[in-house]
């Protein structure tokens, strides 16, 4: 189940480099519009943030240490730092998940998160859907607002 996990965030981290490399105008990953109170580039810097806190401070012991304020008010992040921040957010994901036993899965996420147990299996299944999430709204976001004339 691990190898599977890392192998989503693996491919969905991917894909989030490559949605925010294919901006035409830096300028408009920082853009919101009617109800879409979310950039693209602060939707990056927020799956970043989550899964170096959750996956590599709390299981890696990375020493991460979380500004999620930050995630949602920083602006006019140049995308090469942005692709920079993915990248050791997928350098993170892969070493922490490496090195984690298959047993741990079973065991209770050692922080809890939503106000109730659960698995560590299950919070990293969460953690995969959440970035898929939020995958697919900056690809919308994208299409909708890097539109040059």
């Amino acid at each position: 189940m691990i190898q599977i996990l890392l192998n989503l965030f693996l491919r969905d981290l991917e894909k989030l480099k490559t949605e925010i490399s294919s901006f035409k105008d830096e300028n408009k990953i920082w853009e919101i519009s009617g109800d879409i109170k979310n950039s693209s580039g602060n939707l990056c810097l927020h799956l970043c943030g989550n899964l170096q806190h959750f996956i590599g401070a709390i299981l890696g012991n990375s020493g991460y240490v979380r500004n999620r304020d930050a995630e949602f008010s920083r602006k006019d992040v140049p995308i090469r730092e942005l692709v920079a921040e993915i990248e050791l957010t997928t350098k993170t994901v892969e070493k922490t998940l490496k090195e984690l036993k298959e047993e741990k899965l079973e065991e209770i996420f050692p922080i809890n998160v939503f106000g109730y147990e659960m698995t560590t299996g299950y919070f990293l299944t969460h953690l995969a859907t959440h970035l898929n999430y939020h995958l697919g709204q900056v690809n919308y976001h994208r299409r909708l607002i890097d539109i040059i004339n």
